[in-house]
């Protein structure tokens, strides 16, 4: 695995605890969230509805696909319950001075 290239995208207290925030990154939309003391980072597509994310319930290291219901881990992007069976992407992220950094 090569060494991953990181790119800033916000300020931490841009993503509260239990909220989420939209980003682009390399012609890509990022759904940011904060959930259980952690930032996630990943796709804001519902990987069943094609629908974004970013509407959708955050808790307890899971989203709601606001579309049908379908939860995803937060951070493998794994379905949690129907109807969604394939996982959505996922992105690593890194905290540097308060500065939200991803990878793609």
């Amino acid at each position: 695995m090569g060494v991953r290239s990181y790119s800033l995208v916000a300020m931490l207290d841009d993503v509260p605890p239990g909220k989420a925030k939209v980003v682009e990154l390399g012609g890509r939309s990022i759904l940011l969230s904060n959930s259980e003391d952690r930032t996630f980072a990943i796709a804001n597509e519902c990987a069943h509805a094609h629908e974004p994310l970013a509407c959708g319930r955050i808790k307890r290291g899971w989203i709601a696909c606001p579309a049908h219901g379908a939860r995803f881990d937060l951070a493998s992007g794994e379905p949690i319950n129907p109807p969604a069976t394939e996982p959505v992407e996922t992105f690593a992220v890194r905290i540097v001075d308060n500065m939200i950094e991803v990878a793609l």
